[in-house]
């Protein structure tokens, strides 16, 4: 789960085959292009092994618990179109590459501090209750308002420009892991 960890969303983009630790690490990521005709497979169970790299702890969050024990089970192949109905894929595109790049592209021209408190936000939804959670979102929603990257969001909108961002606009005990 290296990649949620991460304070910047992470993209993957798979063309051909994902399958056990292949498929683990693009479950890993914040969001997952693919191909059509990708493979996929938890393919452990084929060698009598069971899904590492956090593999059940990420497909539990994504598909059907049933959906997840019958591919654990089975090791079945199926293809990114079957994955994208299942949860697995987030979008199935002609050139994951260029969707990654492109969404790359999108989610670097918005402000850093606010993609930053989105993917700390989201990845603690996946184990907290609803009331913690709406703190958290307070608490981030504090630190954004009016720090410099909130207010040039709001200039760069308004005058219909560009955003100029700060790489990071919080004092170094703002950020994640910060003790």
């Amino acid at each position: 789960m290296v990649w949620r960890e991460l304070p910047v969303p992470v993209i993957a983009a798979v063309h051909g085959v994902a399958f056990g630790g292949g498929f683990q690490i693009a479950l890993g990521a914040d969001i997952r292009y693919a191909t059509a005709d990708a493979r996929f497979s938890v393919m452990e169970i084929k060698w009598g092994l069971v899904p590492d790299l956090a593999g059940t702890q990420l497909m539990r969050h994504l598909a059907r618990e049933d959906v997840v024990r019958e591919l654990t089970y089975t090791g079945r192949i199926f293809d990114g179109a079957e994955a994208q109905q299942m949860g697995f894929v987030t979008r199935v595109v002609d050139d994951p590459r260029a969707a990654a790049l492109e969404t790359a592209r999108e989610i670097a021209s918005k402000s850093p501090d606010a993609i930053r408190a989105d993917k700390r936000l989201l990845n603690a939804a996946v184990a907290t209750d609803a009331a913690s959670g709406l703190m958290m979102e307070s608490v981030e929603q504090q630190k954004l308002i009016g720090s410099p990257n909130q207010l040039e969001a709001i200039m760069s909108n308004l005058q219909k420009r560009a955003a100029n961002y700060r790489a990071w606009s919080h004092t170094p005990e703002e950020r994640p892991g910060a003790e």
